[in-house]
């Protein structure tokens, strides 16, 4: 069994169902409210346990109601928590409105991610025996980091998605085999709209992309190698939260 290691965010996502979005200084009747555990990191892990992998999360939750019902979660779901730290104050919340087209829009509140800004005891141990470590962007940058260069001194394929988009330093870039923008993020790291320009300019940073195109599939590309389109099956969207 594949052994992956995931360092990232955990939220509960507090997601509104509309017909449609409210605009600035607007007031709409929503027709549901949920409570659904979320977050890039905890949807990564959770994923990947699915799909057949041995996963440990490393993240953090608040000591809050929230953060039982997450680690909860993650207990259910197969996932590993004997890293998932609980820090005093609230967990991380995401404020998620969702519209008919199944378009939504999200507010983050970081909270308890916000500490995940270094490794903890025994995470680069973790880290070192794992076979991948799963990366995103909504822990502090100096986690991120952390983790990517722990993976690199023992050998560990390092797979990032850098969402929320945002500068990448180097230093990261360096230490990651496996990139995963969507084509927003691409052309916001790259300045290239087109998605096979973008990943041709991202390979003088990275040995591999990924570019996901949504409806359109994905493209990979990788050193060397001609760029491969994968297509997506037809779906009728109901809800892309998380669908990275």
């Amino acid at each position: 069994m594949t052994l992956i290691a995931v360092l990232g965010s955990t939220n509960m996502d507090l997601v509104a169902y509309v017909e449609k979005a409210p605009q600035r200084g607007e007031t709409v009747t929503g027709r549901e409210f949920r409570t659904i555990p979320g977050g890039k990191g905890a949807n990564q892990a959770i994923a990947a346990a699915h799909a057949g992998g041995d996963v440990t999360i490393i993240s953090a939750v608040g000591n809050d109601a929230y953060g039982a019902q997450l680690r909860s979660t993650f207990e259910h779901s197969g996932v590993d928590t004997d890293h998932l730290r609980t820090v005093e104050g609230p967990s991380g919340t995401a404020h998620i409105v969702v519209d008919d087209e199944g378009g939504n829009a999200i507010v983050v509140i970081p909270a308890a991610n916000g500490t995940v800004d270094h490794l903890a005891p025994g995470d680069e141990g973790m880290i070192a025996t794992a076979d991948a470590l799963l990366l995103q962007l909504e822990i502090p940058l100096t986690g991120v980091l952390a983790g990517a260069e722990a993976a690199r001194r023992h050998g560990v394929r390092t797979i990032l998605t850098p969402a929320p988009a945002q500068p990448l330093p180097p230093q990261l870039l360096a230490a990651v085999d496996l990139l995963i923008p969507n084509e927003h993020e691409a052309t916001a790291l790259t300045g290239r709209t087109d998605p096979r320009e973008a990943a041709a300019a991202l390979l003088d940073q990275v040995p591999e992309v990924i570019v996901t195109l949504g409806a359109a599939g994905s493209l990979y590309a990788a050193r060397g190698a001609e760029p491969l389109t994968v297509p997506a099956p037809q779906v009728t969207a109901v809800d892309s939260t998380g669908a990275g």
